[in-house]
């Protein structure tokens, strides 16, 4: 099998990743991680999804690109900037709502169950308000995580904040939880139903 084989790049990719790079920006998902959020977006018709961690919008395009027409995404980012890039080439999207806040105290003014599908690609969300995160998905939610596996720019001892997480999110009480050891590691934890 070759996991690239079925890539199909949303049509805004390769102008995202030429400004990503000329940003300097080195933290961005990579292709299979995208692949995989668009195809989980395509399971939530008319869903409402969040995306902590927009950077450059990379991760926000595979999503928008596996939604439908009725579903929507937030994305947030705390870095101007870098939501600049995603704005100038995703913005016109109608379904995207793109918010730029300290990601921490931005989910305290979420309700529980506002969304199907949460992708955490930042410290709020993952490593921190990470039960308040969890809080937010609706039964048959979804709650993605990447990078579990260890990554060159990694700082010293996130390896065991990294196990720390793998650990609560595969003992999650109403959830089940798969773990992939594929791309940068994923773990998938899907919120079971009352």
């Amino acid at each position: 099998m070759n996991d690239h084989l079925s890539l199909r790049e949303p049509t805004a990719l390769a102008a995202l990743l030429a400004d990503t790079c000329a940003a300097g920006f080195t933290m961005a998902s990579e292709p299979l991680t995208g692949s995989l959020l668009r195809t989980l977006a395509a399971s939530k018709p008319g869903g409402r999804l969040l995306e902590i961690g927009t950077g450059t919008g990379l991760s926000t395009a595979w999503l928008l690109d596996g939604m439908d027409a009725h579903a929507t995404l937030t994305t947030v980012d705390n870095d101007q900037a870098v939501l600049a890039i995603a704005q100038r080439h995703l913005g016109h999207d109608p379904r995207l709502s793109v918010v730029c806040a300290d990601g921490d105290a931005w989910l305290d003014t979420l309700p529980p169950g506002s969304f199907d599908l949460v992708f955490a690609d930042s410290w709020p969300g993952k490593y921190r308000r990470l039960h308040e995160t969890l809080a937010l998905l609706l039964p048959g939610g979804v709650y993605v995580v990447d990078d579990m596996r260890p990554q060159p720019n990694w700082p010293e001892g996130h390896d065991l904040k990294a196990q720390a997480l793998l650990r609560t999110l595969t003992t999650l009480p109403g959830f089940h939880t798969t773990v992939l050891s594929w791309a940068t590691g994923i773990v998938l934890s899907v919120r079971c139903a009352a």
